[in-house]
Order: C-alpha cells, then sequence, then structure tokens
C-alpha cells in the first residue's frame, strides 16, 4: 500500500491564484496542482535539488511523488470536489423525515463537498438531506445545524503604485483574491510511488512545504499574500489517510471498479489506458506566463487538461508532464499532468422500501389535500343539517293537511308554542268565531311527549299543526 503525506495550510492573509488568462478582477477558488508543481520546483531550486527532482518526477514515467491540488478545508472538515459520477447524489442515497428537504438542497450549488459525505456515497450509504446545505459565497456543503461562516470568499483589494521618491500615487487598480476564515485553510496530499521514493523524498518534501509557507505561494507574494507558516504535515498509508472506511472497504471485499476519481489535474500520458467513452468528467485550458532566472513574463503554450473531481475508467492511468515553454525559450517549462486518482470501489445502494402513497406527497400536494378534506367535511355538515330540516317540515306539511281535510280550524303556531318559532313581525291570524277566546295549547307534558313528524294522540283538545319556517299556514 502506497504512503502519503496530508498537508494543511493555514494562511495567514489573502491568497491568490490566477484563472490562468490574467484577468486581475478573476481568482480560482482552489491551488491547482500544476501551480502546486511549480511552487515546489521553485522551491527545490533554492534548495539545490530541481534537477534530481525534475528527473524523478517530468523526466519519468512513474513519477517518485504525485501531488493533489490544494482544496478547501474548515476545522478538522475537509472538503474536496465530489465525483462526478455520483454528484449531485441520487435519490436513493438520500434519506430525510420531509421529502420537502429532497428538493430544498441545492446540490448542483455546492462545488466542494465534505470528505465525509463523498465516503458515504461511495460505500452506499445514505446521507441526511436535512442536515445539510450549499453555502453561496465558498460553494461548500456545510452543516445546517451547526452555523458557522464560509470557510473563505472572493474579494477585491485595489492597489495603487506610488512614487517613493515623489510620494505622488498613480492610478489605482482592483486586484481579486481569497480571504480565509478564521481555523479555515487549504489541503492537499503527496502520494510517494513506493517505499523507496517516501524514503528519498518525503523529507524534501516537507521541507519544501515550509519554505513555501514563509515565502508565500501564488501571486502577489511580494505584499506578503499567499503566506501560511508552520504548515501541518502528517504522514500515512494511501487512501486511509483520507478515507479510512472507504480503504477498509477496497480492502475487505477488492471489488474495484475501473472508475478513478482525479484530485488533480490529468493530462493522458503515452501509456494510459483510458475509455473516453464511460466515465464522467470536465476540461480545462491551462496558460500563464513564465516565471524563471532565464526570463519571466512570457506566455506559456495552452493545454487542454481533466479537471479535478473527474471520474475515468481505465486499466492504466499515470499522466505526464507537458513542456510548456514558449518556443526558443532556453530551457523546458513544465506543467505537471500528473494523475492523483483513487480507484473507486463497486457501490451498491440498498433501495429502502418506496413510502406510501401520502408519504410521498410534496408540500404542496399535502395542502391541496388539507384543503379537499376540509371542503368535504364541510359538505356533509350540510348535507346532515338539510336532512334534519327536512322531516321537521314533511311533519308540518302532513299535519296542516290533516285539518284541512277534517275542517278544523288551524291555528297559527306563536312564539310560546313549543317546538315552533314564530317569525318576528308577522300577526298571528285567528279564524272567525275564535276571536276574543283563548286558544287552546297543547300542554307541557303532550308537548314533551309527541314527536315531530309523528301522529298526535286522540283526544279532547284539537290536533293544531305546527308553524314552519315560513310563519306556519292561514286557515
Amino acid at each position: 500500500m502506497p504512503s502519503a503525506l496530508l498537508i494543511r495550510l493555514r494562511p495567514y492573509g489573502p491568497w491568490r491564484s490566477g484563472p490562468g488568462e490574467g484577468a486581475r478582477d478573476r481568482v480560482d477558488s482552489l491551488y491547482r496542482s500544476d501551480r502546486l508543481y511549480s511552487a515546489v520546483c521553485h522551491a527545490f531550486d533554492r534548495l539545490g535539488l530541481l534537477e534530481e527532482w525534475l528527473e524523478a518526477s517530468a523526466g519519468s514515467a512513474h513519477p517518485a511523488a504525485v501531488l493533489s491540488s490544494l482544496f478547501p478545508f474548515q476545522g478538522d472538515t475537509l472538503f474536496a470536489p465530489p465525483p462526478e459520477t455520483v454528484w449531485p447524489p441520487a435519490a436513493s442515497s438520500l434519506r430525510s423525515p420531509s421529502p420537502v428537504f429532497l428538493t430544498r438542497v441545492r446540490w448542483k450549488a455546492a462545488k466542494f463537498v465534505p470528505l465525509a459525505v463523498i465516503e458515504a456515497l461511495l460505500t452506499g450509504a445514505q446521507v441526511h438531506a436535512d442536515q445539510w446545505i450549499a453555502d453561496a459565497d465558498s460553494g461548500c456543503l456545510l452543516r445546517r445545524d451547526r452555523p458557522q461562516s464560509s470557510p473563505f470568499r472572493l474579494a477585491l483589494r485595489s492597489h495603487a503604485a506610488v512614487d517613493r521618491v515623489s510620494g505622488a500615487s498613480y492610478e489605482s487598480h482592483k486586484l481579486a483574491c481569497v480571504e480565509f476564515e478564521p481555523g479555515a485553510g487549504l489541503w492537499g496530499v503527496v502520494v510517494f510511488a513506493g517505499a523507496e521514493a517516501a524514503a528519498r523524498w518525503r523529507a524534501p518534501l516537507e521541507s519544501a512545504f515550509r519554505l513555501l509557507g514563509d515565502s508565500g505561494f501564488g501571486g502577489h507574494r511580494s505584499s506578503g499574500w499567499g503566506q501560511a507558516p508552520d504548515p501541518e504535515i502528517a504522514f500515512g498509508d494511501w487512501p486511509a489517510l483520507l478515507l479510512p472506511r472507504l480503504a477498509r472497504l477496497s480492502t475487505s471485499n477488492g471489488h474495484l471498479s475501473p472508475l478513478h476519481w482525479l484530485l488533480s489535474l490529468y493530462s493522458p500520458g503515452a501509456s494510459d489506458d483510458v475509455n473516453w467513452t464511460e466515465g464522467k468528467y470536465s476540461l480545462l485550458l491551462r496558460g500563464g506566463r513564465v516565471e524563471s532566472h532565464a526570463g519571466s513574463g512570457a506566455l506559456k503554450k495552452q493545454a487542454r487538461m481533466v479537471s479535478e473531481g473527474s471520474v475515468l475508467s481505465a486499466n492504466r492511468i499515470f499522466g505526464r508532464a507537458i513542456n510548456v515553454a514558449p518556443d526558443d525559450f532556453p530551457h523546458p517549462v513544465y506543467r505537471a499532468g500528473f494523475a492523483l486518482a483513487l480507484q473507486l470501489p463497486v457501490i451498491q445502494v440498498i433501495e429502502a422500501p418506496a413510502p406510501a402513497a401520502e408519504e410521498r406527497l410534496t408540500e404542496k400536494s399535502e395542502i391541496l389535500a388539507e384543503a379537499l378534506a376540509s371542503a368535504e367535511a364541510e359538505a356533509a355538515r350540510l348535507e346532515t343539517e338539510a336532512l334534519a330540516v327536512v322531516p321537521t317540515q314533511q311533519a308540518e306539511s302532513d299535519a296542516v293537511a290533516e285539518a284541512d281535510a277534517d275542517g278544523s280550524p288551524a291555528v297559527e303556531a306563536g312564539a310560546d308554542q313549543p317546538g315552533s318559532e314564530a317569525m318576528a313581525g308577522e300577526a298571528t291570524v285567528v279564524p272567525e268565531g275564535l276571536a276574543g277566546d283563548k286558544i287552546a295549547r297543547p300542554t307541557d307534558s303532550e308537548s314533551e311527549g309527541t314527536e315531530e313528524g309523528a301522529e298526535r294522540p286522540s283526544g279532547n283538545s284539537e290536533a293544531k299543526p305546527e308553524g314552519d319556517e315560513e310563519g306556519g299556514h292561514e286557515v
């Protein structure tokens, strides 16, 4: 198993790694592997090891050590570009107490994902969707339940040249940079080809990173940018140094796929066997200017490279260093395209049982369902009240019809008559011959013993129809 160095850099101030075309108002959000290789070459030049390092790296088909790009970290969380084959995560890889979170998280907006989440996806485990949120400033996937600031942000700083003799200043310009929050920084790995390469180059590489931390990485170093003194360096086995659970899984079952996840820029080598019809990858056009003792400022030749986070299907993948020196330049200028790739295991995702239909409702459909249930309940209530009124009206109509048939006088039910209510503003009509006499009313016992719609018991008192809601019938 190869060994590796894990390096953490905690910047003291802004960093600038240009996008490649020289635009001052733009900056790369990560420090790419070809630029890091160039910085290490400059450090070895000052340490007197440049020629030996070039022979062991750019001059070899299998370099002694391969460098990754530098990615952000915050606290103990290391971020990296996720493998493009598993990002954005599939619905079967997510778990949430509410289906709303599955659609609210903007997975595509996250360019840097914690290694713990990537490891879960690569081992077939499910990710809790309600615990994560994509940070708009840095593009990092952050914990929702742990409020924290962005690991870094892009900023523009103004600069103006000042004449040291006259003190006059000239036109100012703005320069883009990356500003890191306290406790955040950049991390990267160096993977050795074997035990012999690790024994030879581990100490020199640690010295080179300490030198670069003091002198600075990237552009505008004369103003103090790019400094990260006292880098934190750890040594261990690869890839257990970064992804221990994934390393144990790969060792236990040995089921590895032909897919390789890139943590560096990559340029295909002559001996590489890549199936370009499979996998998923993105391409970058890299340029820049030469910085050398033989001459600085000349444009390098552009090269198209595969970007970090790409997934390639290959039986062999090593990469190469490209000579991008301008024509008639005194010495070669190398752009590192060595592949620092992690071979992925065969992912077996356990499908969770499909939830019931009512559990698969989205937030909008749940609101509509509640409104529909409320409307149905209201309709049922109105229908029940209407059915309760119909027997009463039918009983009143039958009683009036019976009184008309017998020739008995019918009297309007008043407000004092039990079981009925007189309409306000309407007079009670009394038949002729009964004017001035008291109207016989049923006793309380008779009223209580008589049900709506039932026949009145026969007796001395006359049956009097109950008035309906419209004021009763006139006789």
